[in-house]
């Protein structure tokens, strides 16, 4: 992107009041390894021209600083714990960071399409963390002026120390103190509710979940999905979910029939099916669809309202090339709806266990994974410039994202990056 987009100035914004000097603990869940790593947002304002750009800056510095109170952990710094069981948070209100740029070549109409490369709006959040336990800020924000007068605006949040569900939270508090609206919120740290309870399985035969279970690689696979990627961004309304759902009915088997499936279970297995053809792997690779389930009202007791870690498990459907590209959009979308409902306390005991004792971490090999962020309240973030007209990723790579659609409620748009050779045959597969 060259100079297309300049800083004009970063600065590290601190906590308005005083807030507690202490150390805390992350969960068995918060310290994964495949979570050490940054979520990032970018939303895209429509053009305002009565809109005060430097009283919008003062504006959202503000609420950022006054946001970092209840959420204090946020100005605070990620590190390993001594004895290495953990990740843990130094808080001592050391901030978060907070860029304000301009860009004289990208309008907001630029974002209504995929970005032309994976990294093509990388400098809407110019800070990069390329290591989250390396003293880096947890929270960075970047205002970016375009020239139709437009915004985008980039959060970059380390996972560590919250998921989809809790960023969400936090981002929308942030963004209504900047709209004036000043509520109060009750965040709940309490990260000991997810760490393993005492051992009830037998340490000499663990339980060996699908989701972190190795399989054979048939096909130099990480080669295969990673070379020369290009973004992919489809939407389906109402009318094309519809459409699959009654899809999937038709093609069930017998002992499927029954079954009564969600936008998100045939929409995630029509995206799984028409990847795993389009890139052709071998008839018996196995093949894994992963995707993030909130268990909050899943598990008993339920996690309290106001906690804001990372209460997630990955679901797992598992099957072969053959079998996923054969048996049709039923069979795929039952795949998923299964391992949603696998997920209940035991399961997310079994989960903790495992990642606390053996610190398993899912493999990369037959892996599509698959987050959902249609469903975190993004498009309501409203930070005194409306609602955004486009809601998505700085970075579009491999992981399939479904978002939030312009202006549809009930539309998903589905992004991911697939390899260049395999682009038509996926576009095509997928809105056929």
């Amino acid at each position: 992107m060259g100079s297309s987009v300049r800083v004009k100035e970063a600065v590290v914004v601190t906590p308005s009041e005083p807030t507690p000097a202490r150390v805390l603990a992350l969960s068995a869940l918060d310290s994964q390894l495949f979570l050490r790593f940054t979520i990032e947002y970018l939303w895209v304002y429509k053009p305002c021209p009565t809109l005060d750009q430097s009283a919008t800056v003062a504006r959202l510095r503000a609420a950022l600083a006054k946001a970092l109170v209840p959420y204090y952990p946020f100005a605070g710094r990620v590190r390993a714990r001594p004895d290495g069981s953990c990740l843990e948070v130094l808080c001592r209100a050391q901030g978060a960071v907070f860029i304000e740029a301009f860009s004289d070549r990208y309008a907001s109409n630029d974002f209504d399409k995929a970005p032309k490369t994976v990294t093509h709006w990388r400098k809407f959040l110019s800070l990069y963390v390329s290591d989250v336990l390396k003293g880096s800020p947890l929270l960075v924000v970047q205002l970016t002026w375009l020239r139709d007068g437009a915004a985008a605006l980039s959060v970059g949040i380390n996972h560590c120390i919250c998921d989809g569900a809790g960023s969400g939270e936090f981002l929308n508090y942030f963004a209504g103190l900047a709209s004036g609206i000043d509520f109060k919120p009750k965040p709940i740290w309490d990260r000991h509710l997810l760490n393993p309870p005492p051992m009830k399985h037998n340490r000499a035969n663990p339980t060996v979940l699908p989701e972190f279970n190795r399989v054979p690689d048939l096909c130099g696979f990480m080669t295969r999905v990673c070379s020369d990627l290009r973004p992919t961004s489809i939407t389906f309304d109402k009318r094309r979910l519809n459409e699959l759902k009654n899809l999937a009915g038709s093609t069930s088997r017998p002992s499927e029939l029954s079954y009564s499936y969600t936008s998100f279970e045939v929409l995630a297995g029509h995206v799984w099916r028409s990847w795993a053809r389009a890139l052709g792997f071998p008839s018996n690779q196995i093949l894994k669809l992963l995707f993030s389930i909130n268990f909050r009202n899943r598990v008993k007791p339920r996690i309290p309202d106001g906690y804001y870690g990372n209460a997630f498990v990955l679901g797992c459907a598992q099957t072969s090339t053959k079998e996923l590209t054969e048996k049709g959009l039923g069979y795929a979308a039952s795949l998923v709806k299964r391992a949603k409902e696998r997920v209940d306390s035991e399961h997310v005991a079994r989960v903790i266990e495992s990642v606390s004792e053996m610190r398993a971490c899912p493999d990369s090999v037959g892996v599509l994974i698959m987050s959902q962020w249609s469903r975190l309240g993004l498009e309501r973030v409203d930070f005194g410039m409306g609602k955004p007209v486009q809601v998505g990723p700085v970075c579009c790579d491999r992981y399939c994202l479904l978002l939030p659609a312009k202006e549809e409620r009930e539309s998903v748009k589905v992004m991911v990056a697939v390899p260049a050779v395999a682009v038509d045959s996926y576009h095509h597969l997928l809105t056929a």
